[in-house]
């Protein structure tokens, strides 16, 4: 009884402490918010010693989001990564296979990145070419490897890091370009002028050679060559599409290229535009060679031969360790008959069969119920199984981070037909998975409500939780009183369970009452859960230290929960989710848990389209904040940039579904809105444009709603271009929230 007594004492005064130690940390602020790290890239060294980051963050004097290169390398001292690159324009990091070289895409206007100094380029906020860079990761500078007009749209090392194979749009000589301007001025042609990608081959000791001779830029071997046509010295044509060439792979064994076509706007408005395709290197290698390097023998010109033909937006591509499997995902669409919306499954196709042989494309754990979001193929030396696990390395296994309800946890699997195994891990969130060729080793992004992003290093996939922070971008945050969070779910009218998080107020953790936001996800193939959020898109964390609480509901159409969960919004597009969604508040009401005097609503993108309809659907919202969101379906289905996605959506495209584009429709039961309105949108939008957020203020105006528009200049659907154009939405959200919802604002 006394060691009782002595634990309940211990227990008691260590919480005691925690609360003490939580009220002493300062609650976050505005401009700590928006000066979060984003960490968009990363990818461990082939030896597993060393992790190059690509990170994001706000440049507030120049106005631009600078994107850097850091580079760990684990010397057995804790030491912290340096940075890499200080241009504020390079991304897309990708190790060459011997880990000498470090290439990557950079938008720099000027030739060369001077390492640790500043370079005037950081000082433009205009943005260059996309052009190739080399820097060691030893040390030294950054210096470019292509040139030209024209950006390179991706790129890929050989096997045997002799070459870089990259991909642009298919160069014109300067004649071609004096009699297109001579004939058509500054007219758009629209579709008809445009052209395809052409892939190159670049040899690596012929570009090292150029810059040793000449460090500062690029030479000619021939002046006459460089005016002939706006190409890269020493790059050579290896094959051409009519169509953009996006994720350029090469197989371990170095005998063939894989590639994701694209439209060449990238508008998604034809299936066919977006299939996997290969190139066959074996019949150009021998020009590629040292030994012809510099001479007049051209690799031969070869026809990419498509490998998939389906109704589906591959993306993520991978090569199987076999070299003669290529992974993949589904962004929107299906593999296996006609066009319908599922959750990002992971497949993987036989380059060696041919194109209309079905079993050609395999899924792989098609048991998963939810979402496979990233995913690494692991080494047969690579891969160790957990203690518990039953059987050796597998040549193919692969790693992955899945979604099930609000959790996004690692996997393993060895085969197509087996099931994900859990990996032992932390509850919350992992994404962007790196392996290393040639160690255990594993790298990765983690996150929770409350534990902002990180990269970690584990020593192999069974040692995931015992993984070691190696960056500290966003260490203010653990410095700052968080709030807290936990899932929530309630029963719809059809019975189906449905769930959503609950992000709390600092200090208020499972509190009575309160004042409540609904912050409503986009896509709608997305989920909100166990994971940090820290920009203008995904701000319930400033929402909740302002006072609310936070609703994130995954309505029907989320991701998560099953594939036939997801595609019960079709073709009831916002009425069904909108059900959801009132039916989490009405339950949160009755629950206590949510003050019913005190209710807002709002959301960015699909978000921003709920909430529009969903205050023609009710007035118990004191106050709205919508951005980016359609308010009827025609016009948006003519400007949206993914038209195939809306028609599934709505059961067929506007002739052929003309009462469900009514029905649908906010703007049809706009003189039912009663709840004050704040807008946002991006002038240059294509995804939802900016003229649906006009109608919409328009029609309020007229009904003498409470209303403001936002429209930020040179934006596109996500606020990428100005990070002060995210931070006054945010505000300018809040003090509207504030104003019109009855919540004063925090101190």
């Amino acid at each position: 009884m006394r060691i009782q007594k002595l634990v309940f004492v211990v227990v008691i005064v260590l919480s005691c402490a925690l609360a003490v130690l939580a009220q002493s940390k300062p609650k976050l602020t505005l401009d700590e918010f928006f000066n979060s790290v984003g960490i968009t890239a990363l990818e461990i060294s082939p030896d597993g010693n060393s992790v190059v980051i690509a990170t994001e963050r706000a440049d507030w004097d120049q106005q631009i989001f600078r994107s850097d290169l850091w580079l760990y390398h684990d010397d057995g001292k804790g030491t912290s990564p340096i940075q890499l690159t200080q241009s504020g324009h390079d991304s897309e990091p990708k190790w060459s296979p011997d880990g000498r070289w470090i290439a990557f895409v950079s938008e720099r206007k000027t030739s060369t990145d001077k390492g640790g100094d500043s370079d005037s380029d950081s000082d433009s906020k205009d943005e260059g070419t996309s052009q190739l860079y080399l820097i060691s990761p030893n040390g030294g500078e950054a210096f470019p490897v292509t040139q030209g007009e024209e950006d390179v749209h991706t790129f890929s090392w050989s096997a045997d890091s002799q070459t870089i194979y990259f991909a642009t749009r298919q160069p014109w000589s300067k004649a071609q370009k004096d009699d297109y301007k001579k004939e058509w001025k500054d007219v758009v042609q629209y579709r008809t002028a445009e052209r395809g990608d052409a892939i190159f081959a670049l040899d690596v000791a012929a570009v090292l050679a150029r810059h040793a001779a000449a460090p500062a830029k690029i030479e000619s071997n021939s002046e006459k060559e460089k005016e002939k046509e706006d190409i890269t010295p020493g790059a050579r044509a290896i094959a051409t599409t009519p169509l953009r060439v996006e994720s350029l792979l090469t197989s371990p064994d170095g005998r063939k290229l894989a590639f994701v076509s694209n439209a060449i706007n990238q508008r998604q408005e034809k299936y066919e535009d977006v299939e996997i395709y290969t190139v066959d290197l074996t019949n150009v290698a021998r020009a590629l060679s040292p030994a012809t390097a510099g001479s007049e023998d051209k690799p031969a010109m070869t026809q990419p031969r498509r490998i998939t033909n389906n109704t589906a937006v591959e993306t993520r591509l991978r090569w199987a360790n076999d070299s003669r499997h290529v992974f993949f995902s589904v962004e929107v669409g299906d593999v296996s008959g006609p066009y319908r919306d599922l959750q990002p499954h992971l497949y993987w196709v036989d380059t060696e069969r041919p194109e209309a042989d079905s079993g050609a494309v395999e899924q792989w754990s098609k048991d998963f119920i939810g979402p496979i979001e990233h995913y690494a193929s692991v080494g047969a030396d690579a891969f160790v199984r957990p203690a518990s696990g039953a059987s050796a390395a597998q040549t193919n296994a692969i790693l992955v981070s899945a979604r099930i309800g609000t959790e996004v946890q690692m996997y393993s699997v060895g085969k197509p037909s087996d099931s994900l195994h859990r990996l032992t891990g932390w509850q919350g969130t992992y994404s962007s998975i790196s392996v290393a060729t040639r160690s255990p080793r594993v790298a990765f992004v983690y996150s929770a409500v409350g534990k902002p992003d990180e990269v970690y290093l584990a020593d192999s996939a069974a040692k995931l939780d015992q993984a070691r922070a190696i960056t500290s971008f966003n260490k203010l945050f653990t410095e700052r009183d968080l709030p807290q969070g936990k899932p929530y779910q309630w029963k719809a009218d059809d019975g189906t369970t449905v769930e959503g998080m609950l992000i709390y107020p600092p200090g208020k953790f499972e509190a009575k009452h309160l004042p409540m936001f609904t912050l409503i996800h986009g896509g709608p193939a997305d989920a909100d859960g166990n994971h940090f959020e820290a920009d203008w898109y995904q701000w319930a964390d400033l929402a909740a230290t302002n006072g609310w609480l936070v609703f994130e509901p995954n309505y029907r159409g989320s991701t998560g929960y099953g594939d036939k969960f997801l595609m019960q919004i079709v073709p009831v597009i916002v009425s069904r989710p909108g059900k959801d969604i009132l039916e989490g508040v009405d339950a949160l009401v009755k629950d206590g848990i949510a003050d019913a005097d005190h209710l807002t609503i709002g959301g960015y993108s699909y978000g921003g389209y709920m909430t529009n309809w969903l205050i023609t659907q009710t007035t118990r919202f004191k106050a709205a904040v919508t951005g980016a969101g359609a308010v009827e379906h025609i016009g948006n289905w003519g400007n949206d940039d993914t038209t195939f996605d809306d028609a599934y959506f709505l059961g067929g495209r506007p002739w052929e579904a003309q009462q469900r584009y009514h029905d649908e429709a906010a703007i049809f039961q706009i003189d039912k809105v009663r709840t004050p309105t704040h807008m946002v949108a991006g002038a240059a939008d294509i995804r939802v444009a900016v003229l649906e957020d006009y109608l919409l203020e328009h029609a309020l105006y007229s009904l003498g709603i409470p209303n403001k528009l936002l429209v930020f200049p040179g934006e596109g659907h996500s606020l990428a271009k100005n990070p002060w154009h995210g931070k006054i939405k945010v505000r300018e959200e809040l003090k509207w929230l504030q104003k019109y919802g009855g919540v004063p604002a925090a101190n």
